[in-house]
């Protein structure tokens, strides 16, 4: 189980990009992290891997993630954290020697997926390719817990939907899946749970079962959490439309 207990961080200068964060990650869940740009959701991703200082305490089955455990946990984002001057065959034999978990079956079959070439160097591929290339090595790893930040960035809707599915299939039942996206619409008949962020604060966290015991979709339980004005639109047009008749 990863397990976060107040969670704080803060950038110099700026407001607290996290303020007391407390949540549970049990095995075997895909859980849809949401929020508006600035929210803290790519901020919260890094405090688990360690790559930021933190506030509180964030523990992996009991304990703190160190080097003694990070294999546990794996990450794709659409920053990138392949070698680009490797190709992708170089990078399942680096996996392969590095991570003793590493399935290199998962591998070779989304490289087949995605139609990616072996022999090329990651660094030539296109954006979106690259951020394939990314979530492949995350998945293949062997990691209990993947971490996905903006994953598919430059894919068109008919990949990433198709993804998904290959996804649901592919996971075993002790592998749990962070996502972090905008396209929660897209994203709703997969996740099983939601966590939303807003300024730094955890202000909602629902199972999508639960939800839709209360007749409820994801984007419905998002705009109620965020207080979403329906008339916010309109009332924004209504001040143009009277500033051009001043004018």
């Amino acid at each position: 189980m990863l397990e976060l207990n107040h969670i704080s961080k803060s950038y110099r200068g700026k407001q607290n990009a996290l303020e007391d964060v407390s949540l549970t990650l049990p095995r075997g869940e895909i859980v849809g992290l949401f929020g508006e740009n600035g929210a803290g959701k790519t901020t919260l991703m890094k405090c688990i891997l360690g790559l930021h200082r933190y506030q509180g305490e964030i523990t992996l089955d009991g304990q703190p993630v160190t080097r003694k455990n990070i294999g546990k946990l794996s990450f794709a984002t659409s920053e990138h954290s392949f070698f680009p001057l490797l190709t992708a065959r170089a990078h399942r034999e680096f996996y392969a020697e590095h991570f003793p978990t590493f399935r290199g079956k998962r591998f070779d079959a989304l490289m087949d997926f995605f139609e990616l070439p072996l022999d090329r160097n990651i660094g030539k591929l296109s954006t979106g390719q690259q951020n394939q290339f990314e979530v492949i090595l995350a998945l293949s790893q062997g990691a209990d817990y993947i971490l996905m930040d903006e994953p598919f960035a430059g894919n068109d809707v008919f990949n990433r939907e198709d993804f998904y599915k290959v996804l649901l299939g592919i996971l075993e039942p002790n592998e749990t899946i962070l996502l972090s996206t905008h396209l929660l619409e897209e994203v709703s008949a997969f996740v099983g749970r939601a966590l939303l962020l807003h300024r730094g604060r955890l202000v909602a966290d629902a199972s999508l079962l639960e939800l839709e015991e209360e007749g409820k979709d994801l984007m419905t339980f998002v705009k109620e959490a965020y207080r979403y004005k329906a008339d916010r639109v309109y009332q924004a047009l209504g001040k143009l439309t009277e500033g051009d008749a001043e004018d």
